[in-house]
Protein backbone atom coordinates (compact mmCIF):
# COMPACT_ATOMS: atom_id res chain seq x y z
CA UNK A 1 0.00 0.00 0.00
CA UNK A 2 1.44 3.27 -1.15
CA UNK A 3 1.98 5.64 2.20
CA UNK A 4 0.88 8.96 1.41
CA UNK A 5 2.98 10.63 4.25
CA UNK A 6 6.13 9.38 2.79
CA UNK A 7 6.69 12.69 0.29
CA UNK A 8 9.69 14.17 -0.85
CA UNK A 9 8.58 16.99 1.55
CA UNK A 10 8.87 14.71 5.23
CA UNK A 11 11.89 13.15 3.37
CA UNK A 12 13.67 16.51 3.05
CA UNK A 13 12.75 17.99 6.67
CA UNK A 14 12.71 14.81 8.54
CA UNK A 15 9.17 15.53 9.27
CA UNK A 16 6.79 12.52 10.13
CA UNK A 17 3.43 13.95 8.72
CA UNK A 18 4.04 16.53 4.73
CA UNK A 19 2.32 19.20 7.05
CA UNK A 20 2.98 23.33 7.55
CA UNK A 21 2.40 25.16 9.63
CA UNK A 22 2.63 28.38 7.73
CA UNK A 23 3.93 32.04 8.50
CA UNK A 24 1.55 34.37 9.34
CA UNK A 25 1.47 37.82 10.59
CA UNK A 26 0.28 38.37 13.31
CA UNK A 27 -0.58 35.09 14.28
CA UNK A 28 2.76 32.73 14.00
CA UNK A 29 3.42 33.04 18.14
CA UNK A 30 6.29 30.88 19.11
CA UNK A 31 4.07 28.10 21.05
CA UNK A 32 1.89 27.46 18.36
CA UNK A 33 4.96 27.00 15.99
CA UNK A 34 6.74 24.57 18.61
CA UNK A 35 3.22 22.62 18.90
CA UNK A 36 2.92 22.09 15.37
CA UNK A 37 6.48 20.32 15.23
CA UNK A 38 6.24 18.61 18.09
CA UNK A 39 2.74 17.02 16.88
CA UNK A 40 4.66 16.05 13.90
CA UNK A 41 4.35 18.43 11.46
CA UNK A 42 6.65 21.64 11.39
CA UNK A 43 6.06 25.29 12.51
CA UNK A 44 7.57 28.08 10.46
CA UNK A 45 8.70 31.57 12.09
CA UNK A 46 7.51 34.74 10.96
CA UNK A 47 10.00 37.27 11.81
CA UNK A 48 8.36 40.68 11.97
CA UNK A 49 5.54 39.06 14.02
CA UNK A 50 7.96 37.24 16.18
CA UNK A 51 9.41 40.29 17.23
CA UNK A 52 7.11 43.45 16.97
CA UNK A 53 3.49 41.42 18.16
CA UNK A 54 5.09 38.83 20.17
CA UNK A 55 8.40 41.14 21.55
CA UNK A 56 10.74 37.93 21.28
CA UNK A 57 14.52 38.90 20.54
CA UNK A 58 14.64 36.84 17.29
CA UNK A 59 17.62 34.19 19.07
CA UNK A 60 15.82 34.24 21.67
CA UNK A 61 12.16 33.61 20.41
CA UNK A 62 13.66 30.56 18.46
CA UNK A 63 15.37 29.22 21.76
CA UNK A 64 12.25 29.47 23.12
CA UNK A 65 10.75 26.90 20.59
CA UNK A 66 13.69 24.66 20.82
CA UNK A 67 12.89 24.62 25.15
CA UNK A 68 10.12 23.06 24.23
CA UNK A 69 10.47 21.30 20.99
CA UNK A 70 13.52 19.19 19.22
CA UNK A 71 11.75 18.52 16.15
CA UNK A 72 12.63 20.62 12.78
CA UNK A 73 11.20 24.11 12.71
CA UNK A 74 11.33 26.99 9.82
CA UNK A 75 11.56 30.30 8.61
CA UNK A 76 9.81 32.95 6.42
CA UNK A 77 11.95 35.13 4.66
CA UNK A 78 10.15 37.69 2.86
CA UNK A 79 12.91 39.03 0.06
CA UNK A 80 11.08 41.56 -1.59
CA UNK A 81 13.31 44.75 -2.21
CA UNK A 82 11.50 46.79 -0.66
CA UNK A 83 14.07 48.78 0.88
CA UNK A 84 18.42 48.04 1.96
CA UNK A 85 17.51 48.47 5.64
CA UNK A 86 14.40 45.93 5.89
CA UNK A 87 16.89 43.45 3.32
CA UNK A 88 19.79 43.71 5.83
CA UNK A 89 17.61 43.00 8.78
CA UNK A 90 16.00 40.11 7.06
CA UNK A 91 19.83 39.14 5.99
CA UNK A 92 20.72 39.16 10.06
CA UNK A 93 17.78 37.34 10.94
CA UNK A 94 18.77 34.77 8.17
CA UNK A 95 22.08 34.54 10.01
CA UNK A 96 20.81 34.06 13.36
CA UNK A 97 18.26 31.36 12.43
CA UNK A 98 20.76 29.13 10.56
CA UNK A 99 23.27 29.51 13.53
CA UNK A 100 19.96 28.42 15.92
CA UNK A 101 20.14 25.63 13.51
CA UNK A 102 17.07 25.72 11.58
CA UNK A 103 17.65 24.57 8.46
CA UNK A 104 13.91 25.17 6.06
CA UNK A 105 13.05 28.20 4.77
CA UNK A 106 10.00 29.32 2.82
CA UNK A 107 11.11 32.71 0.62
CA UNK A 108 8.60 34.60 -0.87
CA UNK A 109 7.60 38.07 -2.88
CA UNK A 110 11.31 38.32 -4.40
CA UNK A 111 14.24 36.46 -6.30
CA UNK A 112 15.26 34.09 -3.25
CA UNK A 113 19.03 33.33 -4.84
CA UNK A 114 20.78 34.86 -2.60
CA UNK A 115 18.84 33.21 0.47
CA UNK A 116 19.11 29.69 -1.59
CA UNK A 117 23.00 30.35 -1.58
CA UNK A 118 23.63 30.58 2.05
CA UNK A 119 20.81 27.95 3.41
CA UNK A 120 22.92 25.29 0.62
CA UNK A 121 25.82 25.94 1.93
CA UNK A 122 24.48 25.01 5.37
CA UNK A 123 22.84 21.87 3.89
CA UNK A 124 19.02 23.63 4.29
CA UNK A 125 16.81 23.44 1.79
CA UNK A 126 14.76 26.46 0.45
CA UNK A 127 10.92 26.11 -0.83
CA UNK A 128 9.26 29.42 -2.38
CA UNK A 129 5.65 30.90 -2.39
CA UNK A 130 4.39 31.04 -5.79
CA UNK A 131 0.65 31.83 -7.33
CA UNK A 132 1.41 30.84 -11.06
CA UNK A 133 3.82 28.98 -13.68
CA UNK A 134 6.23 32.60 -14.69
CA UNK A 135 6.96 32.99 -11.09
CA UNK A 136 7.70 29.17 -10.23
CA UNK A 137 10.10 29.27 -13.56
CA UNK A 138 11.88 31.97 -11.84
CA UNK A 139 12.02 30.26 -8.35
CA UNK A 140 13.53 27.16 -9.94
CA UNK A 141 15.96 28.86 -12.38
CA UNK A 142 17.08 30.39 -9.08
CA UNK A 143 17.53 27.17 -6.98
CA UNK A 144 14.90 26.51 -5.24
CA UNK A 145 14.27 23.06 -4.06
CA UNK A 146 10.60 23.23 -3.73
CA UNK A 147 7.28 25.54 -4.11
CA UNK A 148 4.33 26.48 -1.78
CA UNK A 149 2.03 27.07 -4.17
CA UNK A 150 -0.78 29.48 -3.03
CA UNK A 151 -4.16 29.06 -4.81
CA UNK A 152 -7.26 31.09 -4.51
CA UNK A 153 -8.40 29.63 -1.68
CA UNK A 154 -6.09 30.79 1.12
CA UNK A 155 -6.06 33.09 3.38
CA UNK A 156 -4.58 36.62 3.35
CA UNK A 157 -2.83 37.52 -0.66
CA UNK A 158 -4.30 34.60 -2.44
CA UNK A 159 -3.44 33.06 -6.30
CA UNK A 160 -5.62 32.70 -9.09
CA UNK A 161 -6.17 28.75 -9.91
CA UNK A 162 -7.57 26.28 -7.65
CA UNK A 163 -5.66 23.38 -6.30
CA UNK A 164 -5.86 21.17 -9.17
CA UNK A 165 -5.19 23.61 -11.99
CA UNK A 166 -2.04 25.28 -10.17
CA UNK A 167 -1.07 21.34 -9.65
CA UNK A 168 -1.11 20.85 -13.31
CA UNK A 169 0.40 23.88 -14.00
CA UNK A 170 3.38 23.24 -12.08
CA UNK A 171 4.07 19.79 -12.09
CA UNK A 172 6.18 19.93 -15.49
CA UNK A 173 8.74 21.28 -13.23
CA UNK A 174 9.57 18.42 -11.70
CA UNK A 175 9.79 19.88 -8.13
CA UNK A 176 8.02 19.15 -5.01
CA UNK A 177 4.74 21.07 -4.67
CA UNK A 178 3.07 22.20 -1.54
CA UNK A 179 -0.67 22.91 -1.76
CA UNK A 180 -1.72 26.13 0.13
CA UNK A 181 -5.12 27.08 0.59
CA UNK A 182 -8.69 25.90 0.93
CA UNK A 183 -7.53 22.33 3.54
CA UNK A 184 -9.90 23.09 6.33
CA UNK A 185 -10.30 19.40 6.78
CA UNK A 186 -8.22 15.74 6.82
CA UNK A 187 -9.90 14.37 3.83
CA UNK A 188 -8.80 17.04 1.86
CA UNK A 189 -5.36 16.89 2.66
CA UNK A 190 -5.29 13.10 1.73
CA UNK A 191 -6.85 14.17 -1.07
CA UNK A 192 -4.10 16.57 -2.40
CA UNK A 193 -1.47 13.92 -1.58
CA UNK A 194 -3.15 11.61 -3.92
CA UNK A 195 -3.09 14.34 -6.29
CA UNK A 196 0.21 14.46 -6.28
CA UNK A 197 1.15 17.22 -3.73
CA UNK A 198 4.23 16.61 -1.55
CA UNK A 199 2.26 17.98 1.44
CA UNK A 200 0.14 20.84 2.50
CA UNK A 201 0.52 24.29 4.03
CA UNK A 202 -2.32 25.18 6.86
CA UNK A 203 -2.54 29.05 7.84
CA UNK A 204 -6.20 29.70 8.83
CA UNK A 205 -6.61 25.94 10.15
CA UNK A 206 -4.13 26.60 12.98
CA UNK A 207 -5.71 30.18 13.77
CA UNK A 208 -8.23 28.36 15.14
CA UNK A 209 -5.98 26.30 17.65
CA UNK A 210 -5.48 26.36 21.18
CA UNK A 211 -1.67 27.16 21.14
CA UNK A 212 -2.62 30.11 19.05
CA UNK A 213 -2.42 33.24 20.75
CA UNK A 214 -4.77 35.09 18.65
CA UNK A 215 -8.02 36.73 20.05
CA UNK A 216 -10.90 34.31 21.00
CA UNK A 217 -13.57 36.20 18.64
CA UNK A 218 -11.42 36.01 15.69
CA UNK A 219 -11.20 32.12 16.59
CA UNK A 220 -14.66 32.11 17.01
CA UNK A 221 -15.05 33.85 13.68
CA UNK A 222 -13.30 31.17 11.46
CA UNK A 223 -15.50 28.44 13.35
CA UNK A 224 -18.50 29.95 12.48
CA UNK A 225 -17.57 31.59 8.89
CA UNK A 226 -18.50 29.51 6.12
CA UNK A 227 -16.89 30.03 2.39
CA UNK A 228 -19.64 32.59 1.20
CA UNK A 229 -18.17 34.85 3.98
CA UNK A 230 -14.65 35.20 2.73
CA UNK A 231 -14.16 38.44 0.43
CA UNK A 232 -11.33 40.40 -1.13
CA UNK A 233 -10.02 43.38 -0.46
CA UNK A 234 -7.44 45.66 -1.48
CA UNK A 235 -8.04 48.15 1.47
CA UNK A 236 -5.70 46.53 3.65
CA UNK A 237 -2.50 46.06 1.32
CA UNK A 238 -3.24 47.39 -2.23
CA UNK A 239 -3.51 44.20 -3.55
CA UNK A 240 -6.03 41.78 -3.00
CA UNK A 241 -6.34 40.29 0.58
CA UNK A 242 -8.95 37.44 1.37
CA UNK A 243 -10.83 38.47 4.67
CA UNK A 244 -13.72 36.85 6.65
CA UNK A 245 -16.45 39.32 5.67
CA UNK A 246 -17.52 41.03 8.93
CA UNK A 247 -19.85 44.27 9.44
CA UNK A 248 -16.91 46.23 9.75
CA UNK A 249 -15.99 44.85 6.08
CA UNK A 250 -19.46 45.22 4.86
CA UNK A 251 -19.54 48.95 6.19
CA UNK A 252 -16.33 50.44 4.57
CA UNK A 253 -16.08 47.75 1.52
CA UNK A 254 -13.56 46.01 -0.23
CA UNK A 255 -12.44 48.74 -3.32
CA UNK A 256 -9.59 51.03 -2.90
CA UNK A 257 -10.46 54.84 -3.41
CA UNK A 258 -9.94 56.07 -6.94
CA UNK A 259 -7.23 58.31 -6.00
CA UNK A 260 -4.92 55.23 -4.20
CA UNK A 261 -6.01 52.85 -7.41
CA UNK A 262 -4.39 55.47 -9.64
CA UNK A 263 -1.21 55.94 -7.62
CA UNK A 264 -0.69 52.36 -7.39
CA UNK A 265 -0.86 52.02 -11.24
CA UNK A 266 1.56 54.99 -11.25
CA UNK A 267 5.11 53.21 -12.35
CA UNK A 268 6.66 55.95 -9.96
CA UNK A 269 4.37 56.05 -6.99
CA UNK A 270 2.80 53.11 -6.62
CA UNK A 271 6.45 51.97 -4.70
CA UNK A 272 5.57 54.40 -1.92
CA UNK A 273 2.05 53.45 -1.75
CA UNK A 274 2.30 50.04 -1.20
CA UNK A 275 5.21 50.85 1.21
CA UNK A 276 2.32 52.95 2.91
CA UNK A 277 0.08 49.75 2.82
CA UNK A 278 2.53 47.70 4.63
CA UNK A 279 2.78 49.70 7.20
CA UNK A 280 -0.78 50.80 7.83
CA UNK A 281 -1.78 46.80 7.63
CA UNK A 282 1.16 45.32 10.15
CA UNK A 283 -0.45 47.78 12.77
CA UNK A 284 -4.14 46.79 11.65
CA UNK A 285 -3.87 43.27 11.09
CA UNK A 286 -1.55 43.48 14.93
CA UNK A 287 -4.90 45.26 16.51
CA UNK A 288 -7.17 43.06 15.11
CA UNK A 289 -6.03 39.85 15.64
CA UNK A 290 -5.16 40.58 19.40
CA UNK A 291 -8.10 43.28 19.98
CA UNK A 292 -11.17 41.03 19.00
CA UNK A 293 -14.40 42.00 17.50
CA UNK A 294 -13.96 45.49 19.77
CA UNK A 295 -11.57 46.61 17.06
CA UNK A 296 -13.04 47.46 14.00
CA UNK A 297 -10.19 45.79 11.46
CA UNK A 298 -9.38 42.71 9.59
CA UNK A 299 -9.41 38.90 9.97
CA UNK A 300 -7.15 37.07 7.45
CA UNK A 301 -8.35 33.79 6.52
CA UNK A 302 -9.35 31.63 3.39
CA UNK A 303 -11.45 29.34 2.39
CA UNK A 304 -10.90 26.40 4.57
CA UNK A 305 -13.15 28.38 7.04
CA UNK A 306 -16.00 25.95 5.48
CA UNK A 307 -14.82 22.54 7.09
CA UNK A 308 -13.19 24.22 10.52
CA UNK A 309 -15.95 23.75 13.11
CA UNK A 310 -13.84 23.81 16.47
CA UNK A 311 -10.58 24.79 18.11
CA UNK A 312 -8.59 22.21 18.55
CA UNK A 313 -5.08 21.75 19.67
CA UNK A 314 -1.85 21.28 17.00
CA UNK A 315 -1.62 17.68 18.17
CA UNK A 316 -5.07 16.88 17.43
CA UNK A 317 -4.54 18.84 13.91
CA UNK A 318 -1.95 16.79 12.88
CA UNK A 319 -2.88 13.72 13.97
CA UNK A 320 -6.57 14.09 12.34
CA UNK A 321 -5.01 14.60 8.92
CA UNK A 322 -2.40 12.03 9.34
CA UNK A 323 -4.91 9.54 10.13
CA UNK A 324 -7.23 10.49 6.91
CA UNK A 325 -3.63 10.16 5.15
CA UNK A 326 -3.11 6.69 6.18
Amino acid sequence: MTNLLDTPLSRDLGIEVPLICGAMYPCSNPELIAAASEAGGIGIIQPISMTFVHKHDLREGIRLIRRLTDKPIGFNAIVEKSSKVYLDRMRSWIDIALDEGVRFFVTALGDPRWVVDKVHAMGGTVYHDVTALKWAKKARDSGVDGLICVNRRAGGHAGDLNPEALYEQLAPLQLPLVCAGGIGQPSQFADVLKLGYAGVQLGTRFIACTECSSHEDYKTAIVDAREEDIVLTDKLSGVPVAVIKTPYIERIGTKAGPIARRMLQHPKLKHYMRTFYSVRSIWQLKSASTKGNAYRDYWQAGKSVDGIDGVLSAQEIVESFAAAAR
